[in-house]
């Protein structure tokens, strides 16, 4: 059975961006950047692609669909109506119209039945990209998270999980670690 992987970065003190949605001020060394492409390519945007010398039909390594919410979707600056072109996506939407964003599946119901449901089909992982409020309704649904540490405190934004307290045990099974002090941990749900 196929699952949902949560494949985040995060600040030092739990957001995953900032409040206008920034993520620009993570530190991303040549080092960390060229490892990334390497271990989850699935998840540069398509049309950054040819920019990292990447082919932008590259087949999927991990997963081939995406799940995002709008508010991670509908950026405020450079919105890309088809950010992940060369995987299945879907964006959790109660506000956008279908008609609008011909380049992704809206979805405007359960998604804890969305998933339910992806996660019987045949193909590979599930990666849930965010944001924070679609991440807490899908809590029960993770089977894994992949989190981008970085060495930075937010202050303000986006947290990991928005509306929920549920505590959930994950047991870490991998770390790599960057010059900078950033990490990536990989876990498993409990």
């Amino acid at each position: 059975m196929r699952k949902l992987v949560y494949y985040i970065g995060v600040s030092l003190d739990g957001y995953i961006a900032g409040p206008g949605g920034e993520v620009d001020f993570y530190p991303t060394p040549p080092e960390y950047v060229e490892w990334m492409m390497k271990e989850f390519p699935d998840s540069i945007p398509t049309h950054l692609r040819a920019h990292f010398g990447m082919d932008p039909e590259l087949p999927a390594q991990h997963w081939d669909t995406v799940l995002m919410g709008r508010g991670t979707y509908v950026l405020p600056e450079g919105h890309i109506e088809s950010p992940f072109s060369h995987l299945k996506q879907y964006v959790v939407s109660s506000s956008l119209d279908q008609s609008e964003h011909p380049g992704v599946e809206i979805f405007s119901g359960d998604p804890v039945e969305l998933v339910r449901e992806l996660k019987k089909e045949d193909g590979a992982d599930i990666w849930l990209c965010g944001g924070g409020k679609l991440a807490g309704q899908l809590i029960d649904e993770i089977d894994e998270m992949v989190v981008k540490s970085y060495p930075v405190i937010a202050g303000s934004g986006v947290p990991v999980f928005t509306g929920v307290f549920k505590p959930t045990n994950f047991r870490p099974v991998r770390r790599q670690e960057f010059g900078n002090g950033t990490q990536v941990t990989w876990f498993e749900r409990a």
